[in-house]
């Protein structure tokens, strides 16, 4: 959990940080990816808003349950782990569909497919021994 809180707590706030600078148009146009003012895709980037939301949600929970030491923790971090898998490949998926390789936006993207899986698998060996 050591690790694990850190990289949620970086997840999360990122989220946060994210979708209020997106909200207020903050992001510098050059940091914008490619077509981002086409209605399409400004509404596919959007449409990841109530995800990222229920990952930082979920994450921040999991945090709070474990300074309880409420035994919870573990499912909700496991939830907000595999959703956070689900935003990373969706954005990849999406940008190697459209042959679009901005590194930026394939290192924010490719941290949440990857990061997770380092720890899901402690998770769900953890909660299987209590079943």
């Amino acid at each position: 959990m050591k690790n694990l809180k850190y990289f949620v707590l970086i997840t999360d706030i990122g989220f946060v940080i994210y979708w209020f600078i997106t909200l207020f148009h903050l992001i510098p146009e050059n940091l914008l990816f490619k077509d981002y003012t086409n209605p399409i895709l400004f509404a596919w980037n959007w449409s990841f808003f109530p995800l990222d939301m229920a990952i930082s949600i979920t994450g921040f929970l999991g945090l709070y349950l474990y300074r309880k030491k409420s035994i919870l923790w573990k499912k909700i971090s496991l939830i907000s782990l595999v959703l956070t898998v689900c935003s990373g490949l969706q954005a990849i998926s999406f940008w190697l569909i459209r042959y679009d390789f901005d590194p930026i936006w394939w290192i924010f993207n490719s941290y949440l497919l990857i990061y997770p899986l380092f720890f899901i698998k402690g998770l769900l060996i953890d909660n299987c021994e209590r079943c």
